[in-house]
């Protein structure tokens, strides 16, 4: 929702300004798409030169994240917390051997079948099953805090992967404004080789090269600027899960009480997405 009214504000503030003041809409119409495709992709084609085809395709697919938001809700916390819960609790009650059929195979789990949701995410699918088949083959003798050091890394490359989206969109902002300089001066180029022209068709074609300028800079910093910090936070944010599987999957190796493990999982996760103690504690004991 923010999102829109975000973008309505930008266009309404720059044009709506522009129109009061006295300009025309038409010049900028007219000159628009000439200039988008100068600018726009010589932008694209810059961007696949700077990053692997991946890196590209996550970079325009975060546009549309940033209008979704965060993926992760306070429901899929509360249901990642039952998750691990549920597994730990069959750990302590049917030892750590009973693990291996849920981890080696979660598509065909009991447990990881109550949340569908998370089961579609192999990333945080990984990051739980990684160090619990660790303990399946150690059979639970394993050192707590090699293990977080080992999850802490998976977590920053991660992270780090998923950063390089929003880098590309900056990098892109970065080089608009640049592009928007090169339409313009083609557009002086044009303006040049009709300068025996009269200053009614001269004035138009200056206008129009203006226009490059204006889009360059417009597009950078208007959008993909904005895209680029948004996507940023909603990464930081969707992290909060992978922090949680590590402190309830450590907690319970360092033999924390469930009450513990529950609260410090929950610490990790910001306050509107957070379930309260009560929902997570009564959903264990339930299940």
């Amino acid at each position: 929702m923010f999102f829109f009214v975000g973008l309505a504000v930008v266009f309404g503030a720059v044009f709506g300004g522009y129109i009061i003041a006295g300009g025309k809409m038409a010049p900028i119409i007219k000159a628009a798409p000439f200039e988008f495709i100068i600018i726009g992709g010589a932008a694209i084609g810059a961007s696949l030169i700077n990053n692997s085809f991946p890196v590209f395709k996550a970079a325009m697919a975060g546009i549309g994240k940033c209008i979704s938001g965060p993926k992760w809700k306070q429901a899929d916390y509360l249901g990642l917390m039952v998750l691990i819960g549920k597994l730990q609790n069959v750990m302590k009650k049917e030892g750590v051997v009973a693990l291996e059929a849920h981890v080696e195979n979660p598509d065909s789990s009991p447990i990881f079948g109550e949340f569908p949701r998370l089961l579609k995410d192999h990333s945080i699918i990984q990051m739980i099953c990684d160090p619990l088949r660790l303990m399946v083959i150690s059979q639970g003798n394993l050192d707590p805090d090699a293990v977080e050091d080992a999850m802490k890394t998976a977590i920053k490359v991660h992270h780090h992967e998923e950063l390089m989206a929003p880098a590309a969109l900056t990098a892109i902002a970065g080089g608009l404004p640049a592009l928007g300089i090169v339409a313009c001066v083609l557009g002086v180029v044009k303006t040049m080789g009709a300068i025996d022209q009269p200053p009614t068709v001269l004035g138009a074609l200056i206008g129009s090269a203006l226009v490059g300028t204006m889009m360059g800079v417009f597009l950078a910093y208007g959008m993909f600027e904005p895209f680029a910090n948004r996507l940023t936070q909603i990464i930081n944010e969707d992290s909060q899960m992978f922090e949680v599987i590590k402190q309830m999957i450590v907690s319970n190796l360092k033999g924390h009480a469930q009450p513990v493990i529950i609260e410090s999982a929950r610490a990790c996760i910001s306050h509107h997405n957070q379930p309260s103690f009560s929902e997570v504690f009564d959903s264990l004991r339930g299940g």
